[in-house]
């Protein structure tokens, strides 16, 4: 579950509802509350056998012993990965280069429309499956994956990420 602290107004009690095992990772690095967002999260995640990924900030993710790093498309490569790390990825080309600095995971996105970008373009479950099965490393569906079509993805997919299906939960 990636945060979006403008539209989930309370990541934390959306992590409780979560299942042991799943990720949740904070986004929102402008945010003035990130810190105590992320030390509140940790607490959350710890107890319920979840995993906390810091979106591109490994001082934050150390700070708050997080269990990894999230990295966002354009750091793979500036930002070293650090215990369990996933990346951003919006094409094959992109999840290359979180191989080759050993990402353990990447989000792949956006699969189908999104509330959050209205209008814009997507890769489609085709293309997005014929991504995935290239790829060297698990890949997540992300961008407007929810009840209504999660199970369409496939074993092609480690998983999927999602906030619009949480935001339908609030």
């Amino acid at each position: 579950m990636p945060t979006d602290l403008a539209r989930l107004s309370d990541p934390a009690a959306a992590a409780a509802r979560l299942p042991a095992g799943a990720a949740v990772i904070l986004r929102d690095r402008d945010h003035p509350e990130r810190r105590a967002w992320a030390e509140r999260l940790r607490q959350v995640t710890a107890a319920r056998g979840q995993m906390l990924l810091i979106a591109n900030d490994p001082d934050l993710a150390r700070a708050v012993d997080a269990d990894g790093l999230h990295l966002a498309e354009r750091e793979v490569g500036r930002i070293a990965p650090w215990r369990f790390t996933t990346a951003a990825a919006h094409s094959l080309a992109a999840i290359r280069r979180a191989e080759r600095v050993r990402a353990d995971a990447v989000l792949l996105s956006p699969v189908f429309p999104t509330a959050s970008h209205p209008g814009g373009r997507t890769l489609g479950l085709q293309r997005a499956r014929a991504i995935a099965r290239a790829a060297g490393l698990p890949v997540y569906a992300m961008g407007g994956v929810g009840p209504g079509n999660w199970r369409l993805l496939g074993p092609a997919f480690a998983g999927f990420a999602a906030i619009e299906a949480l935001l339908q939960t609030q």
